[in-house]
């Protein structure tokens, strides 16, 4: 099995544990790629008792590794995916981060994960991505997210109009700081954070989740996800961001956005012992309360 690696600006006790993770992944005896930004920020830190090849594209990796390890937190993993794209690598990741949803690899087992990769004890885990269409091509050629794709304003002190269809269907205009359109990974990110349900990773749905929203009523939307999404903000003079994870651009109307989903997934890679609703109640603490 032929590993690659990526990850950004390590410093302090980590670098222990990405010394550890050399170590192994060398020890191995294949080739091993390393993000070269991330290899750069390494020298003179770590030690390599081989030289690593090094890559910056995805076309440098595809076909030749069969596992992208991402170091760092969800953001990092995030930024991974849009590396890894449809080359069916797959990823997965090692949290130095914080909550480290995607990231499901904790520190305290770099090694014994790798052990069960090498082994092939793994479960593989197909996520939805989605699709961003504009007349303007925004964020082409990656124009995918694992998470969700979202509109907010530009001004603070502003709010948005935004109205929605759902396969030509008017659903709402909503008054809001923004809106976002969140896949069943991305329901326990920025969604979850404005309300939204927490949706099983298998389940095929997508949500519509407002933030902030002006009106009282309104509430986040589980649709199918084989609908396509139009997004149109405000009026003709209007400027709002957009963002695709962690990607983000400033935009001026008018411009309609056309989400679906993606024609391909990411491939990510869990140990078997790393179950959802295990790792639900880890990250947000539930159980914590002695009735539970």
């Amino acid at each position: 099995m032929t590993f690659a690696v990526f990850g950004k600006h390590v410093a302090g006790p980590v670098l222990t544990l990405i010394q550890t993770l050399v170590d192994k992944l060398l020890s191995v005896g294949g080739p091993v790629y390393f993000y070269e930004p991330f290899f750069r920020s390494l020298e003179g830190n770590i030690t390599f008792s081989a030289e690593p090849l090094l890559f910056s594209v995805q076309g440098e990796i595809q076909g030749k590794a069969d596992v992208l390890l991402s170091i760092g937190g969800d953001g990092t993993m995030l930024d991974a995916v849009t590396l890894v794209g449809d080359s069916g690598i797959l990823l997965t990741g090692i949290n130095i981060g914080k909550l480290g949803f995607l990231s499901s690899i904790s520190r305290q087992k770099i090694i014994s994960a790798l052990d069960a990769i090498l082994a092939s004890e793994y479960i593989l885990d197909q996520r939805t991505l989605l699709k961003l269409e504009t007349s303007e091509g925004l964020f082409n050629p990656r124009n995918f997210a694992l998470n969700e794709v979202a509109v907010y304003k530009a001004k603070p002190m502003s709010m948005l109009t935004i109205r929605t269809w759902v396969n030509g269907d008017f659903l709402n205009s909503y008054w809001a700081d923004g809106l976002i359109v969140a896949t069943p990974t991305g329901s326990t990110a920025y969604s979850l954070s404005c309300t939204g349900p927490i949706i099983a990773p298998d389940a095929e749905s997508l949500v519509i989740t407002p933030i902030a929203s002006h009106n009282l009523t309104v509430r986040p939307v589980v649709l199918r996800d084989d609908v396509e999404i139009l997004i149109r903000v405000g009026d003709e003079k209007s400027s709002f961001f957009v963002s695709m994870d962690s990607r983000i651009t400033e935009v001026r109307n008018p411009l309609d956005l056309v989400i679906r989903k993606a024609g391909f997934r990411i491939n990510l890679l869990r140990l078997k012992d790393a179950l959802f609703f295990d790792t639900l109640r880890d990250k947000l603490n539930w159980g914590l309360d002695v009735r539970n």
